[in-house]
Formats: C-alpha cells, sequence, structure tokens
C-alpha cells in the first residue's frame, strides 16, 4: 500500500506538473524553455517541502513552518492556474473550430435565401408577363399586332433572360446545400466531442444549452478538474509520508534496563518507568515527573529531602537499588 500510494501519487504529481507548465508557457509564450525550467523545480520544491514538512513537523521552526506552508500553498495555486490555462487552452481551440463551421454554414444558409429571393422575383415577373397575355386573350385579342401571340412573342428574350436566372439560382443552390452538407457532417462530429458537456449544461440549467451555457458548463468542469488534481497529489504525499512514520520501527527499553549515557548506569525501581523523549534521549519518569539521567545522578550525589513524598519515596529505593552505582571512567 505504501508503494501504490506513492506511485500514485507522483504519478499525478508529474501529469498536473505536466499541465501546469504547458499552461504556464502558453501564458508566458516568449520564454518557453525558463519556464519549463523554472516549474519543474518547483513542482519537486513542493513535493520535497511537503514530505519534509509532514516528517519533521515537531522539529522544524514556527516562522519556517509558517514559510513552507504558505510556499506550499501558493505553489499549489500557481500549478492549479497553470492546469486551468492549460485545459481551457484546448477548449478555445476546440471552439474556434466549432465556431468557423457555423459561421460558414450560417454564410451559406444566407446565400441560399437570397438565391431563393432571385428565383421568386423571376418567377413573380413571369407570372405578371402571363396575365398581361390573359388579359388580351380575355379580350379577343389574340391575332392582331398588338395581340396575345404577338406580345407573347416579344416576352421570348425576357422569358427567356428569366428563366436563365431562375436556373442560375437553383444550380447555385444546389452546390450551396452541397457544401452546406459537408459542413454539418462535420459539426456533428464536433458536437458530438462536446455532448457530455453539453448534457450537463442542459441538466444544471433545464433548458436547451446555447453556446453561453456551454462556456460556464466547461469552466465549472475545469475548475472542478483544477480543485481536486494537485491538491490530491499533495494529499497523497503526505499520506505516504505519514505510513513511512508510523511503520518505522520504535525503539522499546525493558523497564529493569539499564540506562546508559555518559557512562552512567542506574537499576531502575519498579516505581520507575524509562522511556525515550522527542529528542531521542532516554529518560525516567519517576511520580509523574521526567528527568534526564544527569538529573538523577545530580539528586542521589545530594540530598533530596526537600523532594515531594512520592518523589522521595521512589528515590529511596534508587538508592536501596543502585548501592555502590556510581559514574564509570570515561
Amino acid at each position: 500500500m505504501k508503494i501504490l500510494i506513492l506511485i500514485t501519487a507522483l504519478a499525478i504529481s508529474v501529469i498536473a506538473a505536466y499541465y501546469s507548465i504547458v499552461g504556464l508557457a502558453a501564458i508566458f509564450a516568449a520564454s518557453v524553455i525558463p519556464v519549463i525550467v523554472m516549474g519543474t523545480a518547483l513542482e519537486v520544491g513542493k513535493l520535497v517541502s511537503v514530505a519534509y514538512l509532514h516528517q519533521k513537523w515537531e522539529q522544524v521552526p514556527f516562522l519556517l513552518k509558517g514559510y513552507f506552508i504558505s510556499a506550499i500553498a501558493l505553489l499549489m495555486f500557481i500549478t492549479s492556474m497553470g492546469i486551468f490555462g492549460f485545459l481551457s487552452k484546448a477548449h478555445i481551440e476546440q471552439t474556434v473550430i466549432s465556431g468557423d463551421n457555423t459561421v460558414k454554414i450560417e454564410r451559406i444558409e444566407n446565400n441560399i435565401k437570397r438565391e431563393n429571393r432571385i428565383i421568386n422575383d423571376a418567377e413573380t415577373v413571369l407570372e405578371q408577363l402571363d396575365k398581361a397575355v390573359a388579359v388580351l386573350i380575355e379580350f379577343d385579342r389574340i391575332r392582331s399586332d398588338t395581340g396575345a401571340i404577338a406580345t407573347r412573342e416579344k416576352q421570348k428574350p425576357e422569358r427567356q433572360e428569366l428563366s436563365n436566372v431562375i436556373r442560375d439560382a437553383e444550380a447555385k443552390i444546389d452546390g450551396y446545400l452541397d457544401e452546406k452538407l459537408i459542413l454539418e457532417k462535420e459539426q456533428i462530429a464536433i458536437e458530438a466531442e462536446v455532448g457530455p458537456i453539453k448534457y450537463i449544461a442542459e441538466f444544471v440549467y433545464g433548458e436547451k444549452a446555447d453556446r453561453t451555457m456551454l462556456e460556464d458548463a466547461v469552466r465549472w468542469v475545469i475548475i472542478v478538474l483544477v480543485i481536486v488534481f494537485d491538491p490530491l497529489a499533495v494529499a497523497l504525499l503526505v499520506a505516504w509520508s505519514h505510513l513511512v512514520v508510523i511503520d518505522r520501527p520504535k525503539q522499546t527499553i525493558s523497564k529493569n534496563a539499564h540506562v546508559k549515557k555518559k557512562k552512567v548506569m542506574f537499576e531502575v525501581p519498579d516505581d520507575a518507568k524509562v522511556k525515550v523523549n522527542d529528542n531521542k534521549e532516554k529518560t525516567i519518569i519517576i511520580a509523574g515527573k521526567e528527568y534526564t539521567e544527569k538529573q538523577i545522578s545530580g539528586i542521589l550525589a545530594s540530598n533530596f529531602d526537600d523532594l515531594p513524598d512520592d518523589q522521595k519515596t521512589v528515590f529511596n529505593k534508587f538508592v536501596k537499588k543502585n548501592a555502590g552505582a556510581k559514574s564509570s571512567p570515561g
């Protein structure tokens, strides 16, 4: 488990550092190499600081501890900012592609509408020409120079021109529709990529998602990823460091063990307890109070009548148990 946690923490840290460095390099595009070097060094420094601060929490001075905490928090913010920049850049690049297709489709639709108007105008003129001929026929003016047949013959060039206009417009519409079909297929593929986020946006807002809603939904997804990304790596590293500390073998001393320091040896009575303090020094607890071997040597060498009765009792047992005990040369 300890190795798995370490590997997972380092993997997430490396990925977060990569995203962050790429994002920061995009922000400071004029100095890509220095940004990469700086980001790598800061990421390694952050991880080392986290492990060191956790394992040496009791020994680290207060001011240094405060600086480490502030530096780690700021570095986590910088990493998160870089990740946000990286993911935002990726989304913007995709949005640009999607936006171009949308604009092209809208332009093609406008062209189709314009050609349809041209066709409608030409057909309206043809209808007017037909009505003019129909009026002449209605009044039985058919074969004279101004009759229906002569009038229709005069209309031939204009009718031909109008027919050509309609054919050209219809041909253009066919071309526009073919082009639009290709772009719509590409658009469907693009929308399929953002489909999940589209469904999220519609679920949150309760209506069909427009571009603004999609942008807001994407932004929130990025923020959620940023919140859990680098902090998770730091938390896992702290967990690994904690396992290292608690799995470290503890030094145990039997109750009646000889305590050796500065060549002084004591036989500890049953009323006293031997322990190792935070500074890895062996001490002896007598009636709830902790003494070093040096302090006990001084008390045994002097009169300890001024001590409380419970401690005095234990020290009397010390004298009896250690009769003849003295500092050995050295």
